[in-house]
């Protein structure tokens, strides 16, 4: 599985440059906007120790012992020991770690035992999903939303809810019954 993974890090650090010519294929973040090299893109991989932020990430991101933060990211995140993402603008792709934070656009998926988002074309699984405003789906213990189509969980709560709501406890703004246990769904 280690081998896999290095290959494909390795994969994708040669050929990202091709495409991101202005970018580093391989990076080293820390605190302070410390990056080596002295770059505000990376078209291949970058670790991010405590808290690295860069302007773009085109790859794999290695989130280790805090957060990585980019303005926007298309590929993976991948949180080590304790790591989390911070995607502020747009993230396309999967993001797995301790902490998912998308205060902009996700497409794709976020997993995560706490997951922090903004709208979510995609997947939103976790333990606790928090949305401020539209998710296609939310499976997590807890999930709140501004809108989504489809929650399960134990407890699901949302102002809007277009499909259906699976859970213990689920509540919605416009659903069938403000909180209904099992199943919930728009009137």
């Amino acid at each position: 599985m280690k081998k896999r993974l290095l290959a494909a890090t390795a994969a994708v650090a040669l050929a990202s440059p091709l495409a991101m010519a202005n970018s580093s294929p391989v990076m080293f973040s820390s605190l302070n906007g410390f990056n080596a090299p002295d770059a505000n893109a990376v078209g291949g991989v970058r670790l991010a120790v405590l808290h690295g932020k860069v302007g773009e990430v085109k790859g794999v991101d290695f989130p280790l012992l805090g957060m990585s933060e980019t303005n926007t990211t298309t590929g993976v995140n991948f949180g080590l020991m304790f790591g989390g993402s911070k995607v502020n603008q747009q993230m396309t792709g999967v993001s797995f770690g301790l902490f998912n934070w998308m205060p902009g656009q996700t497409t794709g998926a976020n997993v995560s035992a706490v997951n922090i988002t903004n709208n979510v074309k995609g997947l939103n699984f976790g333990a606790v999903n928090y949305s401020q405003g539209m998710t296609v789906a939310d499976v997590a213990f807890a999930s709140v939303s501004k809108s989504s189509n489809f929650q399960l969980g134990f407890f699901n709560m949302t102002d809007k809810i277009d499909g259906v709501q699976i859970g213990l406890i689920n509540c919605a703004d416009n659903g069938f019954f403000k909180c209904f246990p099992i199943v919930n769904f728009a009137k």
